[in-house]
């Protein structure tokens, strides 16, 4: 796994820049973007800043997906992926759709 790659991807899915992540982790844009591009490596301690900030667990942000993870594992892996937001807005269709049987 490329930690770099795995940061930036979280980092865009939130929508967040890498400033807002910079200033939510208390770690600097620049060493940030150099973790992201691959030109840094990253401590676990700030690693674990980057986690929290971003709402991810350390395992979390390894677990990867496998081959043979099922259907159940996977939607859980993706709904703890969802900002919060995000998962409101999931759980309001998931409402609608058992009104809805």
């Amino acid at each position: 796994m490329e930690i770099g790659k795995r940061i930036a991807a979280l980092r865009i899915k939130k929508e967040w820049t890498t400033n807002r992540l910079a200033n939510a982790c208390g770690l600097s844009q620049s060493f940030l973007r150099a973790v992201e591009m691959g030109e840094k490596g990253i401590s676990v301690e700030n690693l674990s800043l980057v986690c929290d900030a971003l709402g991810v667990s350390l395992r979390d942000f390894f677990d990867e997906p496998r081959e043979d993870e099922t259907p159940e594992h996977r939607l859980e892996r993706r709904v703890r992926e969802l900002t919060p937001r995000q998962q409101g807005s999931l759980l309001a269709f998931l409402d609608a759709m058992e009104a809805g049987k």
